[in-house]
Formats: C-alpha cells, structure tokens, sequence
C-alpha cells in the first residue's frame, strides 16, 4: 500500500467548496483532484482533504492524502504528472511518500488562514475575488487588541454557525495578528483546528472593531458569551485563503 500527500492551491472562485458533493452536479476541488488522480490511476481514486474550505474561499497549502496499491508513478513525480491534467486554476505543488497511517485531517497539529482586506475607497477590479473591501479606514491597532482576546485555549461557540455538528468547540487557537501593508489589512489566524467559517466570524468581528462598532475589548465580551448571535458577520469567503497545515 502506498500513501501520498500532496500540497494543493486553488483559486476557490469557480468551485463549491473543497469537498465533493456527490450527485449535486457541483464542481468541487475534491471533485477535479479525484478525477484526474483516478485517469492517472486507470481506476476510481479518493482523496482525504486536511481543510473543507466553503465555496469561493482559496488556498495556498491545502493538503490530501490518498492511498493505493500498484501505484506506477514515483510518489515525488506525481504533482508534475497531476498538473498536466489540472485545470489552471488548480495547482499541486509538491507530493511525497507518507507513513500508511498518515491522515491529512487528523493528523494535522495545526492550521493557518489568512483573512484578506482591501482597505481603500475604491473598489479593485483585481482584486474583488481574492479580498473583501472595506472603504472606510480599519483601525488596525483596535483589530490587534481585539485579536488578542482569542489567543489560548477557549470554546468557541460565539464563532460558529450554528446547527453544525461538533463533539466540542473548544480550540486553541495559537496566534491572531493583524497587520497593513499599504491599502491590504491581514488577519493571520493559527490555531490547532476550526469550528465552521470560524475564521470567517472571526474576521468579521475584528472588521467590525476596526470600524469602531464595537470595542476591542467587546470581543473578548462576545467570546465569553459562546453566543453566535454577537459573533461575526461572516465575512466574505472570498478573502480568505488556507495557507498552511503543519504536522508533527
């Protein structure tokens, strides 16, 4: 049996989500990966994703995973092989040989997003898929003191959509920054798991404090109230972007 991990970026905008959904019709990122693995294979091939991401939202450092037995290709040359398949908008950028118990998912120890703000009167043409505008000024020093109420151990329920099944909504999260270069404003979260479009609330809610709609000190407020009422906005899925899955 041989198992292969690949790092995978996308372009969300033309997809569904990373996950397949079976008899929907819907183009999904799992979809296409299985897809072209499986005419690779000259047999049906499914993939282990490390990260769901909703429709619209990209990625940088997606992982998968997938196993199989008379596999032809050298594990190191399948990423060359895979994107002479891959539609343009869809990239693998490195594959290696895994351990068999190696998961994508839950094997994973940690997990970065960044949240993307074009922070500018105006709107961009090039930019519109790939951030959220905000035409008033952030006051990204509120978002940095916001920020910092989420970092550590906490449940957090008040950013999650509700109705989504979990065991428990306590995460660690390990690092929330906020930084500006220019007109760009970035949320960099890193955490050991999310909750559903948690990240989204998050970056929501930290919006909100750099317009001055509520304090920072609000959030620490909201996080404490498990509440998903007073959590968000979700922010746009276009902003945000996986970057990164580390593993032990």
């Amino acid at each position: 049996m041989t198992n292969i991990k690949i790092t995978v970026a996308y372009d969300g905008s033309n997809y569904y989500g990373f996950q397949e959904q079976r008899g929907t019709g819907f183009q999904t990122i799992q979809g296409v990966l299985e897809d072209k693995l499986s005419r690779l294979a000259g047999r049906e091939i499914r993939v282990i994703g490390a990260g769901r991401t909703d429709a619209g939202v990209h990625a940088q450092g997606q992982v998968v995973n997938f196993n199989t037995v008379d596999w032809k290709i050298p594990p190191e040359r399948v990423a060359h092989a895979l994107n002479s398949l891959l539609p343009a908008d869809i990239v693998a950028m490195e594959s290696v040989p895994v351990e068999e118990s190696f998961h994508a998912r839950f094997s994973a120890v940690a997990k970065t997003y960044r949240y993307v703000i074009h922070n500018s009167k105006k709107r961009s043409p090039f930019l519109h898929l790939y951030s959220c505008h905000v035409p008033r000024m952030l006051d990204v020093e509120a978002m940095r003191a916001g920020a910092l109420h989420l970092v550590g151990r906490h449940d957090f329920s008040a950013f999650r959509v509700l109705g989504t099944p979990v065991r428990t909504a306590v995460r660690a999260l390990y690092e929330a920054r906020v930084t500006r270069e220019g007109n760009m404003v970035y949320i960099d979260i890193r955490a050991q798991g999310f909750l559903y479009r948690m990240a989204r609330m998050i970056a929501g809610t930290l919006i909100r404090v750099g317009l001055g709609k509520i304090s920072p000190d609000n959030v620490a407020c909201i996080l404490a109230s498990r509440d998903s009422m007073r959590g968000g906005p979700t922010a746009p899925a276009q902003g945000l972007f996986l970057e990164n899955i580390e593993y032990p």
